[in-house]
């Protein structure tokens, strides 16, 4: 019998994107859905475990220009900003934090005033573009390995 419930999810802010990690090895039937105001993500774990994360984010996204990608511990969300350069205290629009998420204090870093991220902003890292979730080509988030091309 699969039990359905909420799993580990981690977030850290940079000044474009905010990242969101939901921890599932071996997912499968992964459905992510990226809207302006809120994120909805579900899948099952290898034994058949059913997992289901909804969040009304802090601040409006740019879903058009957001992505994500599955690998065999997580599915990662780059989730474009509407306002860059505007650091979010938390990642829900309430003040409340669920018990299932947590700040990813390994990437967490305060870029708020710092001079080194203010030119890497300025300057196009200098990798292969990914992809958008319509298929248009984008730049990857600062700080971020190139997404693999699929095949």
């Amino acid at each position: 019998m699969a039990f359905t419930g909420t799993n580990t999810t981690l977030w850290y802010d940079r000044p474009r994107y905010v990242f969101l990690e939901f921890c599932v090895e071996d997912s499968r039937d992964v459905k992510v859905v990226i809207e302006d105001h809120r994120v909805v993500f579900s899948c099952k774990n290898a034994d058949g475990v059913e997992f289901y994360n909804e969040i009304n984010l802090y601040g409006r996204v740019n879903s058009k220009d957001s992505q994500d990608k599955r690998s065999d511990r997580s599915i990662t969300c780059f989730i474009r900003k509407w306002k860059e350069k505007v650091a979010w205290p938390r990642i829900t629009k309430e003040n409340i934090k669920p018990a299932w998420l947590s700040v990813d204090f390994d990437n967490w870093r305060d870029w708020e005033g710092d001079e080194e991220v203010e030119r890497a902003m300025q300057t196009p890292p200098n990798r292969e573009a990914g992809r958008t979730r319509e298929g248009r080509r984008t730049e990857p988030p600062p700080g971020t390995l190139p997404l693999p091309r699929s095949s």
